[in-house]
């Protein structure tokens, strides 16, 4: 039974761990969707490095320091790659309930998760360059301290914080990261009138778009249904199947809401806001997917998905220029869902005040380490591209190839 037991959890985590990788498709096809053509062939050739980066970073150092430092602690230990079989599952003492491998594989792809929400926020304006050196910062160093301190057991774990499947810890952390990286890098040029006032910007491709928030929707089930760790008896089975529902019912209320809003405060259905309320509300469950009733988790991916709106337009306001609203979405709503497990888990040492301190700790790291990385890649090279260049469209910039060459002159042997 322990054979069939370790096999059915280890098949567990590499099912969850690919859905979870698919989600990096979903980022690709939504950014792609929601820049313009101009700059779509650049998107997706950092959607698909930053993912190679990411994996080789975790393995050589992220995933030693995440899960190789002393419990209880807050500066973990700086080993590399992933070790031995041996001491994986530190509840078992030793025994483990599954293969090092497939844990490594569901971690690593949460690293690129958090790194794809980078991606979109500072899209087409950073240089190619500049953006991929930030990613083997960010993907080898700093997520796996701060995801130390709770899932690796540190001091915010024995504290108490309670962030199940990573809204603060993915998703707030991605967000920090690309707020330091925003507010150097500056608005798009034509962004906003000589008055401030924010301008509309449409993105190329909305069916691209919303195929993309598909997919994620879609790999969230692996995201959070996987972060309960096993499958392999009635409660943990019992649990993965509330957790998809109310993974599922959070996403559908923040459609809900983000529709009826929009058609309320505007008379149109905005699809690019609907869109990111879907994911608004994913973001929201995501700190606490298990403990509501499915009726709370449709509320509150509703509530995530109104503030998701809001912040967005608070944040144009304030000249942060997010071209697909990563920062709103899993920054601004992230904080929210953090501070909403509460509400629901009522387990030993979960506070609002644990919450609010592991979320001021978690941003704190993040942001100011993002920043001080950001600012020495911006004085050694430089962050931005220059303004012709962002005119131009960093498809041909960065990589001499446009993602829709339909328009492009064709010459013929002859010269005509």
């Amino acid at each position: 039974m322990s054979e069939l037991k370790y096999a059915l959890d280890t098949f567990y985590f590499l099912v969850s761990g690919a859905l979870v990788m698919w989600m990096a498709a979903g980022f690709a096809m939504l950014e792609a969707g929601l820049v313009r053509s101009k700059n779509t062939t650049e998107i997706l050739t950092k959607n698909v490095a930053l993912f190679a980066i990411a994996c080789t970073m975790y393995l050589l150092f992220g995933y030693a320091i995440m899960y190789g430092s002393p419990e209880g602690g807050w500066l973990p230990s700086f080993g590399a790659l992933l070790g031995t079989e041996n001491g994986v599952d530190k509840v078992n003492a030793g025994e483990a309930s599954h293969s090092l491998y497939s844990d490594f594989f569901f971690q690593v792809v949460f690293v690129a998760t958090a790194m794809s929400i980078v991606s979109g926020a500072v899209a087409e304006r950073m240089k190619l360059t500049a953006f991929l050196i930030f990613c083997v910062v960010l993907t080898g160093f700093i997520y796996p301290v701060e995801g130390y301190w709770k899932w690796g057991e540190g001091f915010l774990h024995a504290m108490g914080f309670q962030d199940f499947a990573g809204s603060a810890i993915v998703h707030m952390a991605g967000a920090s990261a690309a707020l330091a990286g925003v507010i150097l890098l500056g608005p798009r040029k034509g962004k906003y009138d000589a008055k401030g006032n924010a301008k509309g910007i449409p993105g190329a491709n909305l069916p691209l778009a919303t195929l993309g928030t598909f997919i994620l929707w879609l790999g969230w089930f692996g995201f959070n249904g996987g972060s309960q760790l096993a499958l392999s008896n009635v409660d943990d089975a019992n649990a993965v199947s509330r957790i998809f529902v109310n993974t599922n019912a959070a996403a559908a209320g923040g459609v809900i809401a983000v529709f009826l809003y929009t058609k309320i405060l505007f008379k149109k259905a905005d699809l690019t806001l609907i869109l990111n309320g879907a994911l608004a509300g994913l973001v929201a469950i995501t700190a606490e997917p298990l403990t509501p009733t499915p009726a709370i988790a449709t509320l509150i991916g509703a509530v995530g998905g109104i503030i998701a709106s809001v912040s967005v337009s608070l944040l144009d306001k304030l000249k942060i220029d997010d071209p697909v609203g990563a920062i709103s979405v899993h920054g601004t709503v992230g904080i929210f869902g953090v501070l909403a497990v509460p509400l629901t888990n009522h387990g030993d040492g979960v506070s609002f005040v644990t919450q609010l301190i592991g979320l001021l700790v978690i941003f704190a790291w993040v942001f100011v380490a993002s920043f001080v990385t950001w600012f020495i890649i911006k004085a050694v090279m430089g962050l931005r591209v220059t303004e012709e260049e962002e005119y131009v469209g960093l498809d041909k910039v960065d990589c001499g190839l446009e993602a829709y060459p339909e328009f492009a002159r064709v010459t013929s042997t002859n010269g005509n």
